[in-house]
């Protein structure tokens, strides 16, 4: 579940270093492998408690699956984590008698899933691979499902919809949540001066850090709710439901730009809910 904090359109340390950019799908691979491999060891250690070895956390509002029940009665099921990251969620879907696979593009990430396999007993299949090409015969799941994962990070996100139909069975089911797109109008600050709208909901241009040679090392792409609907309808989905998890009283946990603060006024987070026609 990779989630972290972004800085957008302009950056508040007064740099004046380009964070918004044209990328291709190829940079946007290249970047996350990269990234993800390099930051997993301090990614877990500083969200590994919050997301647990043994459950299936949606957002950092606290959301679980255990809870909100958005795949509903998955024993049985067939189900693909897509961007799993340390696989939490698939464990727990193991659990509840899915048939399960966690994908992830990076081995970083794969490995904390084996990690805490042994601390768990718990094993699912693990699978390095592209959203964008996924490794899979078409109709072979009934759900396919990701908290954070893979969709705010590839350049092509239409296309990695259509993966996604392709892979699931007629009438199955597609959850995915991200940052919600309004996020995109605030800096990243979880503290006031997030609160203060810089820039345009309707500029989808990429935010991307680069290295010192000028490379891509980290990108994220916005598209606004409307974008997200009609990529879901022309792969072939029903939007069934968008979940806008309100932020819960007592959590005051901040988790990169997500904060008790902002998250009392406005979602961080929107969960789509589809089914394949």
């Amino acid at each position: 579940m990779p989630y972290r904090v972004r800085v957008t359109e302009i950056n508040p340390s007064g740099s004046d270093a380009p964070l918004r950019r044209a990328i291709t799908d190829a940079e946007s691979r290249v970047a996350s492998r990269g990234w993800w491999d390099a930051d997993a060891d301090d990614y877990q250690a500083e969200h590994g408690g919050f997301l647990g070895d043994l459950d299936f956390v949606w957002c950092p509002e606290g959301l679980r699956e255990a809870d909100a029940r958005l795949l509903g009665d998955v024993r049985g099921r067939r189900v693909l984590e897509l961007g799993a990251g340390a696989a939490a969620g698939a464990r727990w879907l193991d659990g509840q008698g899915a048939e399960v696979a966690a994908l992830d593009l990076s081995a970083g990430m794969l490995r904390h899933a084996r990690e805490a396999e042994t601390r768990t007993g718990v094993r699912v299949p693990l699978v390095q691979a592209d959203a964008l090409a996924l490794p899979f015969a078409d109709s072979v799941f009934d759900i396919v499902c990701t908290a954070f994962g893979a969709i705010p990070f590839v350049a092509d996100s239409g296309a990695a919809m259509r993966e996604v139909a392709r892979v699931l069975r007629t009438g199955g089911s597609w959850v995915f949540s991200i940052t919600h797109p309004m996020r995109w109008i605030f800096w990243d600050e979880p503290d006031e001066t997030g609160l203060i709208a810089r820039n345009s909901y309707f500029d989808r241009t990429p935010y991307v850090e680069t290295d010192e040679k000028g490379v891509p090392s980290y990108v994220e792409q916005h598209r606004t709710l409307g974008d997200r609907v009609r990529e879901l309808v022309a792969a072939g989905f029903v939007l069934r439901d968008l979940i806008e998890p309100e932020w819960p009283a007592g959590h005051e946990e901040i988790w990169g730009q997500w904060s008790p603060l902002r998250g009392r006024l406005f979602p961080g987070t929107a969960i789509f809910v589809a089914d394949l026609r």
